[in-house]
């Protein structure tokens, strides 16, 4: 019987056999290079990477086109082979990767729009959970806002981009629609949330992702009102609160005693 041991080094040295260029295999994993059908088992395993990428980033592929895209994940693919059976997870951080990819400097949010892709991702993997309903606000106006806490849906994302447009690029490119004229470049927010299944995305401004940020890390609707008018002094709290739950971005309400 093979031991654990063995088992996890010959796996590590046929992981890296397929990574490898010619003649920079582990030695353990030179009967195995040598077989013919090595090389197709190789070529399929980077072919199946490079695929899943393609597919886990459509609006980088929009935006560079095919041939850029595939290039960039076969240098992507061959540091970093799958970790899990389930492609859909795979490329989690090839948004760094882009940050860090010469060929894509003169593009520089390329790395913004693959967070966005990466979010609408793990959105639609996200645990299915009830939504909070708008009538909800009807509560929280009755309450002590200090005692109220609000939980971010477990499908819920958001970023804050203050370089560039990234949410009407990444829009723009993520659906088949052709959209016209230009774009101002300036600050924006996104958010994806997953309220009927499907995953919808709408902008959201600073004072929006401050209020979630402050959310998730367990604030009172009062400490996240707080947050947002940090950021965004003229923010419109009662409006930003109507956006989130009207977008279902909350699970559900806390109390405290």
């Amino acid at each position: 019987m093979i031991s654990a041991g063995a088992l996890s080094r010959f796996q590590g040295d046929f992981a890296q056999a397929l990574l490898a260029t010619d003649g920079l295999s582990p030695p353990a994993m030179a009967a195995v290079t040598a077989q013919p059908a090595f090389a197709v088992y190789r070529n399929t395993v980077l072919k199946g990477c490079i695929d899943a990428l393609q597919a886990n980033y459509p609006a980088i592929t929009r935006l560079v086109g095919e041939e850029w895209m595939r290039a960039a994940a076969a240098v992507y693919a061959r540091d970093a082979l799958p970790g899990q059976p389930m492609l859909l997870q795979y490329g989690a951080d090839f948004g760094d990767f882009l940050t860090q990819f010469e060929p894509a400097a003169e593009l520089p949010y390329l790395p913004g729009v693959a967070h966005l892709d990466r979010y609408w991702t793990e959105a639609h993997a996200a645990a299915s959970e009830d939504t909070l309903v708008p009538a909800a606000a009807a509560q929280l106006a009755r309450s002590n806002f200090f005692r109220v806490r609000l939980q971010p849906h477990a499908a819920t994302r958001w970023a804050w981009f203050a370089n560039a447009p990234i949410y009407t690029i990444w829009s723009r490119n993520r659906s088949d629609d052709t959209v016209d004229g230009d774009i101002d470049w300036h600050a924006e927010g996104a958010l994806l949330t997953r309220p009927q299944d499907a995953v919808q995305w709408r902008a959201i401004d600073e004072a929006g992702c401050a209020f979630l940020d402050t959310c998730t890390s367990g604030g009172s609707v009062a400490d996240a009102a707080q947050a947002a008018l940090e950021v965004q002094s003229d923010a419109d709290l009662g409006r930003l609160i109507s956006v989130l739950l009207e977008a279902g971005a909350f699970s559900r309400l806390h109390i405290d005693a």
